[in-house]
């Protein structure tokens, strides 16, 4: 192995929980050094978004296949919505004197380490010369961070679809790190899925699809975003750059000229990022891991990925896409009774398979690596115990091989045509579920929970320690999905970040690196909290001092 993919290895072994020791964080909360979420870049000039509230249109299922939508033009009040339906509050929570705020894309810990860029040609109503801009979303606005010439974007995008606007990420890896030391690189990358799925679903809203340019290298993304100035602890890392276009249109690249983004770096950048934390706690794996995955230009570096599911059947339930998108919020705790149909499991299930034109998959341009290990406990007419849902079915004989040589791999019920689903072994899984999830009860007192198997070792020696990170983007994306499937099922569902990861292995058979489990997530009835008030996103008395 290389340096680096020794590196992203070590990282990976060492931020490992197991049952007689987690891996290392923070002995206490050091509330004093707790992390602004929002980053504001100060002196930069700086533009009012609209709000716009969630409508009956889209209708939920049609949004997730393409075609069915659409395109809306590119205006400031297109661009506003695609913000409020992705990155924007939600609403804020309030209890005694303490309130804080929810987003569209969750986080872990709500800590929110994910910063967004829009780049664009002039668009009407927002901009007449091309800009780059930081997305503020507590006061749901633009910050102009740099003016181009019109020359540079028709350059930038001359092999992209047009029109095209772009959407960059970054992570603030000490948003994470203050609550969760080691393991908060792992997050930033879950809450960067998270992220991209809810663009690719707000484009999809609008009309558009989203694609991930992911040939371009972590420098150019830098440049791009303004971000190649080091602030230390409070660093910026660059993600990915997405690209925005209408739906029916083609994206024949997944880069950029690199000649030309290397212009962006000696652009004058306009605002000063705002400090986060008074003071900061050092993790230097977390240095040394990122050091390792950083990506150099690629070249068409996956070729011609494959969907890996039938077509979506578009339902015809009457729900509306951006009021799920909007009610989304993340499950404290179930109350182990409610359960769900059949149809309603396989209907969760089907949506997350990457079928041809399927939000938000068809953001990804490569092959679904991430594979479901399901502990099934309150579903109608199907058997309690422990499933796999194989999202690549040329990945079953392998799966096979791996696991425990005595599971069954017996098809369900009336499981549909396409749906690589199998019961591994029958019986009451909520003990194991509880076990393998930091003993938390909320992976048991769910309808079902699950464990995200992530084909592992293979594609980081093909691609190179650069796809560590795109392996928890994809487990966030899946997340994302089951996020909306539970409020559109009339459950709730929650990521689980806090997962033993050997002894989640073991439950399964797997023994080596070929296959790790990266991400859990919970679905249920939910309890809520009494003691909480729910408060509008944008009131101007909850803003005062964080727009």
């Amino acid at each position: 192995m290389s340096d680096a993919l020794t590196q992203v290895i070590a990282y990976h072994q060492a931020t490992k929980h197991q049952f007689h020791a987690y891996a290392r964080g923070p002995h206490q909360m050091d509330w004093a050094t707790q992390p602004n979420p929002f980053r504001r870049y100060e002196g930069a000039p700086l533009i009012a978004l609209d709000h716009v509230p969630p409508g009956p249109d889209p209708l939920y299922e049609a949004a997730f296949v393409a075609g069915h939508v659409p395109p809306q033009p590119f205006t400031h009040r297109a661009v506003s919505q695609l913000f409020s339906d992705s990155l924007a509050l939600s609403a804020w929570k309030q209890a005694g004197d303490s309130s804080w705020a929810l987003r569209i894309n969750p986080s872990s810990g709500n800590l929110h380490p994910t910063e967004s860029y829009l780049v664009c040609g002039p668009i009407a109503g927002l901009c007449k010369m091309p800009m780059v801009w930081h997305y503020a979303p507590a006061a749901h606005a633009l910050e102009q961070r740099a003016e181009f010439p019109l020359e540079t974007w028709q350059a930038l995008t001359q092999d992209l679809p047009a029109p095209v606007l772009l959407i960059g990420l970054t992570s603030v890896h000490w948003r994470e790190a203050w609550k969760y030391g080691e393991r908060a690189y792992r997050y930033c990358q879950h809450d960067a899925g998270h992220a991209i799925a809810a663009v690719s679903l707000a484009a999809a809203a609008l009309g558009w699809q989203a694609t991930l340019l992911d040939d371009v290298g972590t420098d150019s993304v830098a440049s791009l975003l303004g971000v190649v100035d080091p602030q230390g602890a409070e660093t910026e890392e660059p993600d990915c750059v997405l690209a925005v276009y209408p739906q029916g249109e083609s994206c024949r690249t997944l880069t950029m000229p690199s000649n030309v983004l290397a212009t962006f770096a000696t652009l004058p950048w306009m605002g000063t990022p705002n400090a986060l934390s008074r003071g900061h706690v050092e993790w230097p794996i977390i240095d040394r891991v990122t050091a390792a995955t950083h990506k150099p230009p690629t070249d068409h570096v996956y070729g011609a990925s494959r969907p890996t599911g039938p077509p979506l059947v578009v339902g015809s339930a009457p729900l509306a896409l951006r009021r799920m998108i909007f009610q989304r919020r993340s499950a404290v705790a179930l109350d182990g009774r409610t359960g769900i149909t059949r149809n309603a499991f396989y209907q969760i299930l089907a949506k997350t398979l990457a079928g041809p034109g399927q939000f938000p998959f068809n953001t990804l341009p490569w092959t679904p690596l991430i594979h479901l290990a399901l502990f099934v406990h309150r579903v109608q007419d199907v058997d309690p115990g422990l499933y796999i849902l194989v999202r690549d079915p040329m990945q079953t004989p392998a799966l096979r091989a791996e696991m425990k040589p005595d599971f069954a791999w017996e098809k369900p019920e009336a499981c549909p045509e396409g749906l690589e689903l199998y019961r591994l072994q029958p019986g009451d899984a909520r003990e194991l579920a509880e076990q393998v999830s930091c003993h938390q009860a909320i992976a048991a007192d769910g309808c079902l929970s699950l464990g995200m198997i992530a084909e592992f070792e293979r594609p980081l020696q093909q691609h190179g320690p650069w796809f560590y990170p795109r392996l928890f983007w994809e487990s966030g994306v899946v997340g994302q999905v089951l996020y909306l499937e539970a409020e559109a099922a009339g459950i709730r569902g929650t990521g689980i970040g806090c997962f033993f990861d050997d002894p989640m292995h073991a439950a399964l058979g797997l023994k080596t690196l070929r296959y790790q489990s990266l991400y859990h997530f919970t679905m249920g009835g939910p309890v809520d909290d009494p003691r909480l008030r729910t408060l509008p996103p944008y009131s101007t008395a909850q803003n005062q001092g964080v727009s």
